[in-house]
C-alpha cells in the first residue's frame, strides 16, 4: 500500500504487512533464529547485502520488519530500527552516531535512566554531555562546542511535561551540522511527528503507548536511511534486538494507538482540570491546560495534551506518599502508557538515581506525583485520587 494515501488510523492497522506463502490475514509470528539459503552463492549475496532477505534474527526477522515498517509509516520516517527496550534504542542511537571525543547537548528534563546513560556509561567512553533547559533555545546555543554532534530532547518531558520547540531546535541543529534526536515516548506518532518538525531522529520506548497494555519491552529508532545506517550496524553487531514475539504484540498494539491516545488525552485533560481546582494541589503540569507555560506551543506541535499529568501536592514527600498509598484502584508502578492508570513518586522512583542537585535543576520536587492516565472511567480515577487528597 502507498502510505501517503492513507490516514494514520489506517496505517496503524494496515502498513507494513508482509504475507508468507500461506497468505495469512493477521500478521505472522516468525519464531526462528536463522534462515535457510538455496545455495552458497545466495548466502554470500545475503551477507554482502547484495540480495534482500533474512539472515539471522539478531538483525533480520519478518515480524520485526513488519513492526519497523508500520511504525516508520506512522512517524513519516524512511527507516526504523527496532530494539529490545527504549533505553537500548537511545544507546543504539548514541553508539551509531557518535565517537569518542564527541559532545552531546541534552535537555536536563529527561528520564532519569537517560541521564545515567549519558553521564555514567557513555561518559566513560569519552563522550561528554551538557544539560540545558528544555525550553530556552539560548542555553542550547551557548552550550554548543566545536565537537558537538548531537542534541537530545524529550518533548513533553518526563515527568513535568515541559514542551520543547522542536522546530526551533531543528533549525539551530541544522545551522550547526548537529543531529537532533527527539524522544517521542509521551506523545507517540498518534499525537506528534517530530520528523515533520525538522528532527533528524526519533526514539521510542515501545514498551509504553505503542504496546499500550504493559505486556512487553521494546524500543525503536527512526529517521532517514543514511542517518540510521550506523544505528543498524550497531544493532547487527552488538545485538540489543527486539524479539519477534514482542514485535508481534507491538503490531497488534499499534492497531488501536490512535483510539487509545485520544481516550488517554481526553481523560487526562479532565483530570488535570479537576486537580487544578483541588485545594491540596499546589501546581498541575499538563500541556493541555492554558496554565501550562508552553500550552500554545504544545497545541501547535501536538494534536492533544497527551495522557500524562504531573502535580505537586502541599506537604512534600509525606503528603505525596499518603496520596499514593491511599489509592485502591490506580496501580503504584513507575511504568506508563498502559490501559491501567499508574501513579509514581518520581523523586524516589524514576528519577531517584539523579543527585538532589540534578533533580532540583530539573524542577523535580519531593511533593511531585506523576499519573499516567489509563482507560478506566475518569470518575473512578478522580475518586481514587480524591481519597488521599481530601484526607491531607
Amino acid at each position: 500500500m502507498n502510505n501517503e494515501d492513507y490516514d494514520i488510523e489506517t496505517l496503524a492497522v494496515r502498513a507494513g504487512i508482509s504475507r508468507s506463502q500461506f497468505n495469512e490475514h493477521s500478521e505472522a509470528l516468525f519464531l526462528t533464529s536463522s534462515y535457510l539459503f538455496n545455495s552458497a552463492a545466495e548466502a554470500e549475496a545475503r551477507f554482502r547485502g547484495e540480495q534482500p532477505g533474512n539472515i539471522y534474527s539478531r538483525f533480520t526477522n519478518p515480524t520485526v520488519t513488519m513492526f519497523e515498517q508500520r511504525l516508520a509509516a506512522l512517524e513519516g520516517a524512511e527507516r526504523c530500527v527496532a530494539t529490545a527496550s527504549g533505553m537500548s534504542a537511545i544507546l543504539a542511537t548514541v553508539m551509531g552516531l557518535l565517537a569518542a571525543g564527541d559532545h552531546i547537548v541534552a535537555s536536563r528534563s529527561i528520564f532519569g535512566s537517560t541521564v545515567q546513560l549519558f553521564n555514567n556509561i557513555i561518559g566513560r567512553f569519552g563522550v561528554e554531555t551538557t544539560f540545558v533547559s528544555p525550553t530556552d533555545i539560548g542555553e542550547w546555543q551557548a552550550a554548543v562546542r566545536p565537537n558537538t554532534k548531537l542534541f537530545f530532547v524529550e518533548s513533553p518531558s518526563n515527568p513535568l511535561t515541559e514542551v520543547s520547540d522542536i522546530a526551533a531546535l531543528a533549525v539551530l541543529a541544522k545551522q550547526l551540522g548537529v543531529k537532533l534526536v527527539v524522544d517521542n515516548c509521551f506523545c507517540s506518532p498518534a499525537l506528534q511527528q517530530p520528523l515533520s518538525l525538522g528532527a533528524d531522529v526519533v526514539v521510542h520506548s515501545a514498551t509504553k503507548y505503542l504496546d499500550g497494555q504493559g505486556r512487553v519491552l521494546g524500543g525503536a529508532v527512526l529517521g532517514s536511511h543514511q542517518t540510521l545506517e550506523g544505528v543498524y550496524g550497531f544493532l547487527r553487531t552488538a545485538g540489543p534486538t527486539l524479539s519477534a514475539f514482542n514485535a508481534w504484540l507491538f503490531l497488534k498494539g499499534l492497531e488501536t494507538l490512535k483510539l487509545r491516545m485520544d481516550a488517554h488525552s481526553a481523560s487526562a485533560l479532565a483530570l488535570a482540570q479537576w486537580l487544578e481546582s483541588h485545594p491540596q494541589v499546589e501546581r498541575v503540569y499538563y500541556p493541555g491546560l492554558p496554565s501550562h507555560p508552553q500550552h500554545e506551543l504544545a497545541m501547535r506541535q501536538q494534536r492533544t495534551g497527551g495522557g500524562i499529568v504531573a502535580f505537586e501536592v502541599k506537604g512534600g514527600k509525606d503528603a505525596a506518599w499518603k496520596v499514593v498509598d491511599s489509592t485502591r484502584m490506580i496501580s503504584i508502578t513507575a511504568n506508563l502508557g498502559d490501559a491501567k492508570t499508574t501513579i509514581t513518586h518520581p523523586t524516589t522512583t524514576t528519577h531517584s538515581r539523579m543527585t538532589p542537585e540534578q533533580r532540583a535543576n530539573a524542577g523535580i520536587r519531593d511533593g511531585l506525583l506523576r499519573v499516567a492516565v489509563g482507560l478506566e472511567s475518569i470518575r473512578d480515577i478522580r475518586n481514587d485520587l480524591a481519597r488521599g487528597l481530601d484526607a491531607l
